[in-house]
Protein backbone atom coordinates (compact mmCIF):
# COMPACT_ATOMS: atom_id res chain seq x y z
CA UNK A 1 0.00 0.00 0.00
CA UNK A 2 1.25 3.47 -0.86
CA UNK A 3 2.41 5.40 2.21
CA UNK A 4 0.47 8.63 2.51
CA UNK A 5 3.25 10.24 4.53
CA UNK A 6 5.67 9.86 1.63
CA UNK A 7 4.00 12.84 -0.05
CA UNK A 8 5.50 15.94 1.60
CA UNK A 9 2.96 18.18 3.27
CA UNK A 10 2.53 21.78 2.17
CA UNK A 11 1.75 24.88 4.19
CA UNK A 12 -1.37 25.60 2.14
CA UNK A 13 -4.57 23.60 1.87
CA UNK A 14 -4.78 21.31 -1.17
CA UNK A 15 -6.91 22.49 -4.07
CA UNK A 16 -9.85 20.20 -4.59
CA UNK A 17 -11.08 19.45 -8.11
CA UNK A 18 -13.62 17.08 -9.61
CA UNK A 19 -11.31 15.98 -12.41
CA UNK A 20 -7.53 16.35 -12.45
CA UNK A 21 -5.71 15.57 -15.68
CA UNK A 22 -2.00 14.84 -15.67
CA UNK A 23 -0.53 15.82 -19.02
CA UNK A 24 -1.52 18.24 -21.76
CA UNK A 25 -0.78 16.41 -24.97
CA UNK A 26 -3.51 15.30 -27.40
CA UNK A 27 -4.93 12.85 -24.83
CA UNK A 28 -4.86 15.25 -21.88
CA UNK A 29 -6.28 18.24 -23.74
CA UNK A 30 -9.00 16.15 -25.38
CA UNK A 31 -9.90 14.85 -21.93
CA UNK A 32 -9.93 18.45 -20.66
CA UNK A 33 -12.29 19.46 -23.47
CA UNK A 34 -14.77 16.67 -22.81
CA UNK A 35 -14.59 17.04 -19.03
CA UNK A 36 -15.14 20.79 -19.34
CA UNK A 37 -18.19 20.29 -21.54
CA UNK A 38 -19.54 17.97 -18.84
CA UNK A 39 -19.12 20.86 -16.35
CA UNK A 40 -16.47 19.05 -14.33
CA UNK A 41 -14.28 22.19 -14.30
CA UNK A 42 -11.16 20.09 -14.94
CA UNK A 43 -7.61 21.17 -14.26
CA UNK A 44 -4.97 19.85 -16.65
CA UNK A 45 -1.32 19.98 -15.64
CA UNK A 46 0.97 20.40 -18.61
CA UNK A 47 4.08 18.64 -17.37
CA UNK A 48 7.16 19.78 -19.26
CA UNK A 49 5.59 20.26 -22.69
CA UNK A 50 2.19 21.62 -23.61
CA UNK A 51 0.94 19.64 -26.56
CA UNK A 52 3.06 16.65 -25.56
CA UNK A 53 5.49 14.97 -27.93
CA UNK A 54 3.24 15.96 -30.84
CA UNK A 55 4.20 19.58 -30.26
CA UNK A 56 7.77 18.72 -31.27
CA UNK A 57 6.69 17.47 -34.70
CA UNK A 58 7.10 20.08 -37.42
CA UNK A 59 4.11 19.01 -39.52
CA UNK A 60 1.39 16.47 -38.69
CA UNK A 61 -0.17 15.28 -41.92
CA UNK A 62 -2.47 12.53 -40.70
CA UNK A 63 -4.70 14.33 -38.22
CA UNK A 64 -8.25 14.58 -39.65
CA UNK A 65 -9.49 18.02 -40.62
CA UNK A 66 -6.15 19.42 -41.79
CA UNK A 67 -5.74 18.34 -45.42
CA UNK A 68 -2.57 20.43 -45.81
CA UNK A 69 -1.13 19.28 -42.50
CA UNK A 70 -0.77 21.23 -39.26
CA UNK A 71 2.20 22.14 -37.08
CA UNK A 72 2.45 20.06 -33.93
CA UNK A 73 2.76 23.10 -31.67
CA UNK A 74 -0.10 24.81 -33.47
CA UNK A 75 -2.36 21.79 -33.03
CA UNK A 76 -1.55 21.67 -29.32
CA UNK A 77 -2.41 25.35 -28.98
CA UNK A 78 -5.74 24.80 -30.76
CA UNK A 79 -6.53 21.89 -28.43
CA UNK A 80 -5.75 24.11 -25.43
CA UNK A 81 -7.86 27.04 -26.61
CA UNK A 82 -10.83 24.80 -27.32
CA UNK A 83 -10.66 23.16 -23.88
CA UNK A 84 -10.32 26.54 -22.17
CA UNK A 85 -13.29 27.91 -24.08
CA UNK A 86 -15.52 25.45 -22.23
CA UNK A 87 -14.01 26.10 -18.81
CA UNK A 88 -10.96 23.86 -18.50
CA UNK A 89 -7.95 25.23 -16.64
CA UNK A 90 -4.54 24.40 -18.08
CA UNK A 91 -1.64 25.03 -15.71
CA UNK A 92 2.11 24.79 -16.22
CA UNK A 93 2.87 22.35 -13.44
CA UNK A 94 4.13 18.78 -13.01
CA UNK A 95 3.09 16.00 -10.66
CA UNK A 96 5.83 14.79 -8.33
CA UNK A 97 3.98 12.19 -6.23
CA UNK A 98 0.54 10.61 -6.15
CA UNK A 99 -1.50 8.73 -3.59
CA UNK A 100 -4.26 6.62 -5.12
CA UNK A 101 -5.02 4.59 -2.00
CA UNK A 102 -8.30 6.39 -1.36
CA UNK A 103 -10.61 9.02 -2.79
CA UNK A 104 -10.19 11.87 -3.12
CA UNK A 105 -6.85 11.11 -4.72
CA UNK A 106 -3.87 13.21 -3.71
CA UNK A 107 -1.33 14.66 -6.12
CA UNK A 108 1.73 16.61 -5.05
CA UNK A 109 3.05 18.97 -7.74
CA UNK A 110 5.90 21.40 -8.21
CA UNK A 111 3.63 24.22 -7.10
CA UNK A 112 1.43 22.67 -4.44
CA UNK A 113 -1.04 19.87 -3.84
CA UNK A 114 -4.36 18.74 -5.29
CA UNK A 115 -7.10 16.43 -4.16
CA UNK A 116 -9.29 15.03 -6.93
CA UNK A 117 -12.48 13.03 -7.14
CA UNK A 118 -11.27 11.55 -10.42
CA UNK A 119 -7.90 11.38 -12.12
CA UNK A 120 -6.99 11.03 -15.78
CA UNK A 121 -3.40 10.02 -16.44
CA UNK A 122 -2.11 11.21 -19.80
CA UNK A 123 1.56 11.66 -19.02
CA UNK A 124 2.74 10.49 -22.44
CA UNK A 125 6.17 9.11 -23.18
CA UNK A 126 9.79 10.26 -23.41
CA UNK A 127 12.30 9.57 -26.18
CA UNK A 128 14.49 6.51 -25.80
CA UNK A 129 18.25 6.89 -25.70
CA UNK A 130 20.93 4.78 -27.38
CA UNK A 131 22.85 4.63 -24.07
CA UNK A 132 26.20 4.74 -25.81
CA UNK A 133 29.45 6.39 -24.72
CA UNK A 134 29.43 10.13 -25.37
CA UNK A 135 25.67 10.41 -25.80
CA UNK A 136 24.91 12.10 -22.49
CA UNK A 137 28.01 14.29 -22.55
CA UNK A 138 27.30 15.57 -26.06
CA UNK A 139 23.56 16.09 -25.69
CA UNK A 140 22.97 19.70 -26.66
CA UNK A 141 26.37 19.80 -28.33
CA UNK A 142 25.51 17.79 -31.41
CA UNK A 143 23.30 15.05 -29.98
CA UNK A 144 19.56 15.76 -30.09
CA UNK A 145 16.20 14.02 -29.78
CA UNK A 146 14.17 16.71 -31.56
CA UNK A 147 14.78 17.80 -35.13
CA UNK A 148 12.07 20.43 -34.94
CA UNK A 149 13.73 21.97 -31.90
CA UNK A 150 17.34 21.86 -33.05
CA UNK A 151 17.36 21.52 -36.84
CA UNK A 152 18.10 25.21 -37.45
CA UNK A 153 21.44 24.86 -35.66
CA UNK A 154 22.63 22.42 -38.33
CA UNK A 155 22.25 24.63 -41.36
CA UNK A 156 24.73 23.63 -44.07
CA UNK A 157 26.03 20.76 -41.92
CA UNK A 158 25.99 16.97 -42.09
CA UNK A 159 23.78 15.02 -39.68
CA UNK A 160 23.02 11.41 -38.83
CA UNK A 161 19.61 10.04 -37.85
CA UNK A 162 19.30 6.86 -35.78
CA UNK A 163 16.06 4.95 -36.33
CA UNK A 164 13.79 3.52 -38.98
CA UNK A 165 10.22 4.28 -37.92
CA UNK A 166 7.80 7.06 -38.81
CA UNK A 167 9.29 9.61 -36.44
CA UNK A 168 12.83 8.96 -37.71
CA UNK A 169 11.83 9.54 -41.33
CA UNK A 170 9.60 12.52 -40.54
CA UNK A 171 12.44 14.19 -38.69
CA UNK A 172 15.00 13.22 -41.33
CA UNK A 173 12.86 14.85 -44.02
CA UNK A 174 12.50 17.95 -41.87
CA UNK A 175 16.24 18.13 -41.30
CA UNK A 176 16.86 18.30 -45.06
CA UNK A 177 15.56 21.88 -44.85
CA UNK A 178 18.80 22.79 -43.10
CA UNK A 179 21.46 20.09 -43.42
CA UNK A 180 23.47 19.43 -46.54
CA UNK A 181 23.09 15.68 -45.98
CA UNK A 182 21.10 13.40 -43.70
CA UNK A 183 22.32 9.83 -43.20
CA UNK A 184 19.83 7.39 -41.70
CA UNK A 185 21.47 4.56 -39.77
CA UNK A 186 19.20 1.56 -39.22
CA UNK A 187 19.96 -1.72 -37.49
CA UNK A 188 17.88 -3.70 -40.00
CA UNK A 189 17.79 -3.94 -43.79
CA UNK A 190 14.28 -2.50 -44.11
CA UNK A 191 12.48 0.47 -42.60
CA UNK A 192 9.49 0.23 -40.27
CA UNK A 193 8.00 3.54 -41.39
CA UNK A 194 4.87 3.90 -43.49
CA UNK A 195 5.10 3.50 -47.25
CA UNK A 196 4.54 7.18 -48.08
CA UNK A 197 7.29 8.32 -45.73
CA UNK A 198 9.66 5.67 -47.06
CA UNK A 199 9.05 6.81 -50.64
CA UNK A 200 9.65 10.46 -49.76
CA UNK A 201 12.86 9.68 -47.89
CA UNK A 202 14.22 7.39 -50.57
CA UNK A 203 13.51 9.96 -53.27
CA UNK A 204 15.06 12.87 -51.37
CA UNK A 205 18.54 13.57 -52.80
CA UNK A 206 19.85 14.74 -49.42
CA UNK A 207 19.00 11.51 -47.61
CA UNK A 208 21.23 8.44 -47.59
CA UNK A 209 20.96 5.11 -45.75
CA UNK A 210 23.35 2.82 -43.90
CA UNK A 211 21.71 -0.56 -43.31
CA UNK A 212 22.29 -3.36 -40.78
CA UNK A 213 24.32 -1.00 -38.64
CA UNK A 214 24.24 0.36 -35.10
CA UNK A 215 25.85 3.45 -33.61
CA UNK A 216 28.18 2.47 -30.79
CA UNK A 217 29.65 5.80 -29.69
CA UNK A 218 29.24 9.55 -30.07
CA UNK A 219 32.69 11.06 -30.50
CA UNK A 220 33.70 14.57 -29.60
CA UNK A 221 34.99 16.99 -27.01
CA UNK A 222 33.39 20.42 -27.01
CA UNK A 223 31.03 19.22 -29.74
CA UNK A 224 30.16 16.09 -31.70
CA UNK A 225 32.55 15.34 -34.54
CA UNK A 226 31.75 11.73 -35.49
CA UNK A 227 29.85 8.57 -34.62
CA UNK A 228 31.29 5.08 -34.42
CA UNK A 229 29.41 2.46 -36.43
CA UNK A 230 29.25 -1.32 -36.24
CA UNK A 231 27.87 -3.59 -38.94
CA UNK A 232 25.63 -6.10 -37.14
CA UNK A 233 26.22 -8.75 -39.81
CA UNK A 234 29.99 -8.60 -40.28
CA UNK A 235 31.01 -6.96 -37.01
CA UNK A 236 33.19 -4.46 -38.90
CA UNK A 237 33.56 -1.02 -37.32
CA UNK A 238 34.05 2.41 -38.84
CA UNK A 239 33.87 6.12 -38.04
CA UNK A 240 31.43 8.47 -39.73
CA UNK A 241 32.23 12.20 -39.41
CA UNK A 242 29.12 14.23 -38.61
CA UNK A 243 28.03 17.49 -37.03
CA UNK A 244 24.82 16.14 -35.53
CA UNK A 245 23.26 12.93 -34.24
CA UNK A 246 19.47 12.85 -34.01
CA UNK A 247 18.06 9.85 -32.14
CA UNK A 248 14.54 8.60 -32.91
CA UNK A 249 14.25 5.03 -31.63
CA UNK A 250 10.91 5.10 -29.89
CA UNK A 251 9.62 6.26 -26.53
CA UNK A 252 9.21 4.99 -22.98
CA UNK A 253 5.93 5.76 -21.17
CA UNK A 254 6.16 8.32 -18.35
CA UNK A 255 4.48 6.14 -15.75
CA UNK A 256 7.07 5.81 -13.01
CA UNK A 257 4.89 7.81 -10.58
CA UNK A 258 2.26 5.08 -10.68
CA UNK A 259 4.44 2.02 -10.13
CA UNK A 260 3.06 -0.08 -7.30
CA UNK A 261 -0.29 1.68 -7.46
CA UNK A 262 -1.70 1.03 -10.92
CA UNK A 263 -1.51 -2.26 -12.77
CA UNK A 264 0.97 -2.04 -15.65
CA UNK A 265 2.46 -4.11 -18.41
CA UNK A 266 5.88 -3.31 -19.88
CA UNK A 267 5.67 0.14 -18.32
CA UNK A 268 2.30 0.97 -19.86
CA UNK A 269 -0.73 1.51 -17.63
CA UNK A 270 -3.25 -1.25 -18.24
CA UNK A 271 -6.71 -0.03 -19.19
CA UNK A 272 -9.86 -1.74 -20.33
CA UNK A 273 -11.81 -0.72 -23.43
CA UNK A 274 -13.29 2.20 -21.48
CA UNK A 275 -9.96 3.61 -20.27
CA UNK A 276 -10.51 2.34 -16.70
CA UNK A 277 -7.35 1.49 -14.79
CA UNK A 278 -7.08 -1.00 -11.94
CA UNK A 279 -8.30 1.67 -9.48
CA UNK A 280 -11.90 2.95 -9.78
CA UNK A 281 -11.95 6.64 -10.55
CA UNK A 282 -8.53 6.62 -12.19
CA UNK A 283 -8.41 6.57 -15.97
CA UNK A 284 -5.51 6.60 -18.42
CA UNK A 285 -5.18 7.70 -22.02
CA UNK A 286 -2.61 8.35 -24.71
CA UNK A 287 0.90 6.97 -24.91
CA UNK A 288 1.09 6.25 -21.17
CA UNK A 289 -1.49 3.53 -21.83
CA UNK A 290 -1.05 2.79 -25.53
CA UNK A 291 1.68 0.31 -26.52
CA UNK A 292 0.21 -0.22 -29.99
CA UNK A 293 -0.96 2.77 -32.03
CA UNK A 294 0.84 5.84 -30.63
CA UNK A 295 -0.89 8.29 -32.96
CA UNK A 296 -2.19 11.77 -32.24
CA UNK A 297 -5.68 10.82 -33.37
CA UNK A 298 -5.86 7.69 -31.22
CA UNK A 299 -4.49 9.53 -28.19
CA UNK A 300 -7.13 12.21 -28.62
CA UNK A 301 -9.84 9.55 -28.85
CA UNK A 302 -8.58 7.83 -25.72
CA UNK A 303 -8.58 11.15 -23.88
CA UNK A 304 -12.17 11.85 -24.88
CA UNK A 305 -13.22 8.35 -23.80
CA UNK A 306 -11.45 8.74 -20.45
CA UNK A 307 -13.27 12.01 -19.74
CA UNK A 308 -16.64 10.52 -20.68
CA UNK A 309 -16.01 7.60 -18.34
CA UNK A 310 -14.83 9.95 -15.58
CA UNK A 311 -18.11 11.84 -15.95
CA UNK A 312 -20.12 8.60 -15.62
CA UNK A 313 -18.04 7.58 -12.64
CA UNK A 314 -18.65 10.83 -10.81
CA UNK A 315 -22.36 10.67 -11.55
CA UNK A 316 -22.47 7.22 -9.96
CA UNK A 317 -20.10 7.80 -7.04
CA UNK A 318 -20.45 11.48 -6.27
CA UNK A 319 -18.00 14.25 -6.72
Amino acid sequence: MFNLSSIPTTTTEPRHVKALILGAGPAGLSAALYAARADLQPVALTGTQIGGQAALTHTIENYPGFPEGVGGAELGDLFKKQAERFGATVEFDSAQAVDLSQRPFRVRTDNGEFTADSLIVSTGASPNKLNIPGEAELTGRGVSYCGTCDGWFFKDKKVVVAGGGDSALEEALFLTRFATSVTIVHRRDALRAGAILQKRAQENPKIGFIWNTVITEAVGGEKLVAVKLKDVQTGSESDLPTDGLFIFIGHTPNTQLFEGQLEMQDGYIKVDDRMHTSIPGVFAAGESADPHFKQVVTSAGMGAAAAIEATHFLEAHGG
